[in-house]
This record gives C-alpha cells, structure tokens and sequence, in this order.
C-alpha cells in the first residue's frame, strides 16, 4: 500500500476513535446535568428560607453580630474562586478565572490585599503556575460537590474572618463562581459572602413578603450564633452547585463541538482517500495499458 494511502488510513481511524470518545463523554455530561439542575434548583427552596429566617433575626434583633458588621477601613480580602477539576469543558474555567482577576484588580484599586481560597484543580493549577500563594485549596468534587465540602469551606473562611487581620484574617469575603442561567447560558458571577448582606439578589425577599413573627430562645445572639454559619454554607453550597451544572453544560457543549468537528474531518479524510485510491488505480491502469503497448511494439519489432 502506498505511504500515501496508509497514512490518509490511519488519521481517518485515529480520528474515529476520538470521535467515538469525544461522543460519550457528551452523553455522560448531558445524563449528569441533569441531576446537577435538580441538584441546583431543589436548593433553591432552602436557601431562601433560610434567607427569610435570617432576615427576620437580623430585622427584629438589635444585635451587631460579627458575621454582619463592617469593618472600618477593610485592608485584605479572601477570594473564593470555583473552578472545575477537569478540563475538556471549553472556556468555563477559563472564564471564571478571567472575572476572578478583574475582581482581584478592583480590590487592589481600593488598596485591599488578596487573599485566595481556590476551588477546583484548574483554579489551582493556574495560581501554582504563576508562583501565587494560596490560603486554602480544595479539589476533587468540582461536578457533584457536597454540603459536607461546603460546610468544610465556610468554616475555613468564618475562621478567617473572625480573625484580626494583624494575625493573618481579612475584613471580607468575595465568591467568584459561574451561575447557571439555562442550558446555553452560563455566566461568571461575583457575591460578597461576608460582612453578611441578607437581602441580596435572587435570594432576596421579594418586597410585599412579610416576615413571619419569631421569638428568640435563648436570645438573638445565640440563634444567629447557630444560624449564620450555616447560612454561609448554604450560600457556598448554592454557589457550588450552580458552578456544577455550568461546568457539566459547558461539557457538554464542548464534546458536542469536537464530535462534529471529527465527523466532518472524517468526510473530508474519506474524500481525499477515495481521491487518493481513484489516482493510485488510474496510474495502475496506465501501467498495464502502458506495459501492454511496450509489449506489443516489441513483438512487431522482432517480426
């Protein structure tokens, strides 16, 4: 066989079997994202009454809480950026970091030190890659985290904040993550976690919702003692989720691109094959015909 031919051969059946990877890896993305919008949106419910019931304390309680007080003159500020831990899923994680920086590049213009808190082995890699120090880092559930992974989280970053910044903590606390809009739409995002800002955006109390009535036991500032935190690790937690589905559509989409670029690389290797195959059949033809003539020029010849 022709080098030619061989080598058309074997790119059209490498390019098959990538093909073949590139299209379960979207079936699996497109059966996971499923459960990840159940996931997402079944803790939405959740989150917005605890909402409510944080509004409520803080609304019907006078107590300054450290979880909600400003800081004067906030000097450093943790970022908690969410990544993925695998790649293959586009420009996502490359996205979210890109709104991390422009983050990080607003809070140095208010002369704010960063501190940063990394979700996900690609966020890390890109900060280990540029010799950055990191706080803390987790890794390892980037597409199904947990509310145990949450609550591990929000504790390290109450830690912190509770923490005077001349031994180490910071005076706020910022997520960078990517909310999920729909299956095509899937946008980098950015919260203040802490000092605490109840009303906010989607989760907020829409405004003809009264407040139901509570009574404190023991006090106030004990309920929010045991509220609070665990209204920090819902919030991580939604943000997680939302990152998790984004992460697994834009997968999706990704493999769906490069099962299509494959196939019609395919069409096109089996274009030039059979191109390749017509040439070597016609010079084979020529050959003979060529080869028969010489013969027979030989025969008359010798007569």
């Amino acid at each position: 066989m022709p080098a030619n031919l061989r080598e058309l051969r074997d790119r059209k059946a490498s390019v098959s079997t990538i093909k073949k990877l590139t299209r379960a890896m979207e079936l699996i993305a497109a059966s996971r994202i499923v459960k990840a919008q159940q996931r997402a949106q079944a803790a939405g419910p959740y989150a917005r009454e605890l909402t409510r019931a944080v509004s409520a304390v803080a609304t019907f309680s006078n107590v300054d809480h450290p979880l909600t007080t400003e800081k004067p003159n906030p000097k450093r500020a943790a970022v908690l950026l969410i990544t993925s831990d695998r790649g293959q899923a586009g420009a996502y994680s490359a996205n979210v970091i890109r709104e991390g920086e422009r983050l990080n590049q607003l809070l140095r213009e208010d002369e704010k030190a960063i501190v940063p808190y990394i979700s996900g082995r690609k966020g890390i890699a890109y900060y280990t890659f540029r010799q950055r120090d990191i706080a803390q880092s987790w890794s390892g559930d980037s597409d199904a985290p947990s509310f145990a992974r949450a609550r591990e989280m929000a504790d390290a970053l109450i830690e912190a904040f509770l923490t005077p910044t001349e031994e180490g903590g910071v005076d706020e606390i910022h997520i960078v993550f990517t909310r999920f809009v729909s299956m095509l739409t899937q946008r980098p995002d950015v919260i203040r976690l802490l000092p605490l800002e109840v009303v906010e955006g989607e989760e907020a109390p829409a405004a003809d919702d009264v407040l139901p009535l509570y009574e404190f036991e023991p006090s106030a500032e004990e309920v929010l003692d045991g509220l609070l935190p665990k209204y920090v690790a819902s919030r991580i937690h939604y943000c997680m989720l939302q990152a998790a589905a984004s992460e697994l559509a834009n997968r999706q989409r990704a493999m769906k691109s490069a099962t299509d670029n494959a196939q019609d690389l395919i069409e096109s290797l089996t274009r030039d094959l059979n191109q390749a195959r017509q040439a070597q059949i016609t010079q084979e033809i020529s050959e003979i015909v060529g080869g028969a003539s010489a013969l027979a020029d030989a025969s008359a010849g010798s007569e």
